[in-house]
């Protein structure tokens, strides 16, 4: 079976369909599959419910979904630095589904699983455990999560062979595994495609048998800067790389 397409475009033909929910991978500026983004957006799919760590920035990954209004719900364990994302939710044109970075790693594992939903103690008693069943373990409350089952899963890695056998890199090794788990389908973009037994089997991330489409690509490599203190007068801001 051939998974190999030749862009974008062609590797999401015939999987779009308005109002679908897609699991993205990525955190912050890293790891996004920022090919299959545009190639979304350019197919001009509407009312989208996405699963993502976060919402990019304004003019770089899921953000530019966020520019054309084509996402009407966010599932996210982090929304800032993105001024769209923030206006449209503050006006009520987009809805948001908080989730704890762990549970929504957890909820994209368990539908990549077959599981259905898990207990766990994180957020209840809080807004999170709102109208959420809650169950006692041991004199303990937990509440119940859903697991995540997409429609489709868009990640990226940095190597894969031929059958979708790949290798994340460094922190890009974030939520693309598990939501590349838990998409009907999975199209995975790449830095560079190999042939079967070039990539050692003990360092394969993700197995084959959960990606159905790869593409190939050039990727462009942000780095993200945090401020951590004000600028002084006369001076730069102190950051750091992320």
């Amino acid at each position: 079976m051939n998974k190999i397409y030749g862009s974008a475009a062609e590797a999401l033909d015939g999987l779009l369909f308005d109002g679908m929910t897609i699991a993205a991978g990525g955190f912050g500026l890293c790891g996004i599959p920022e090919l299959l983004i545009a190639a979304i957006r350019d197919a001009g799919t509407k009312e989208l419910t996405v699963a993502s760590n976060n919402a990019g920035v304004d003019d770089f990954g899921l953000g530019l979904l966020l520019q054309t209004r084509q996402v009407k719900k966010m599932m996210s364990s982090y929304v800032g630095e993105n001024d769209t994302f923030m206006q449209q939710y503050l006006s009520g044109e987009l809805e948001l589904e908080f989730n704890p970075q762990g549970t929504l790693a957890e909820r994209m594992r368990a539908g990549g699983a077959g599981i259905a939903g898990f207990y766990t103690k994180t957020g209840y008693g809080t807004q999170i455990g709102e109208g959420k069943e809650v169950k006692d373990f041991d004199g303990e409350p937990y509440i119940l999560e859903r697991g995540i089952f997409a429609d489709l899963a868009i990640v990226k890695a940095w190597k894969a062979d031929t059958t979708g056998n790949c290798i994340f890199r460094k922190t890009a090794r974030n939520f693309n595994p598990p939501a590349a788990m838990c998409g009907k389908v999975c199209v995975m973009e790449v830095e560079e495609i190999v042939e079967p037994g070039e990539l050692d089997p003990d360092g394969i991330h993700l197995p084959g048998i959960y990606v159905h489409r790869l593409i190939q690509g050039d990727h462009e490599k942000r780095i993200e800067k945090r401020t951590t203190r004000p600028k002084a007068e006369g001076g730069a801001g102190q950051g750091e790389d992320l």
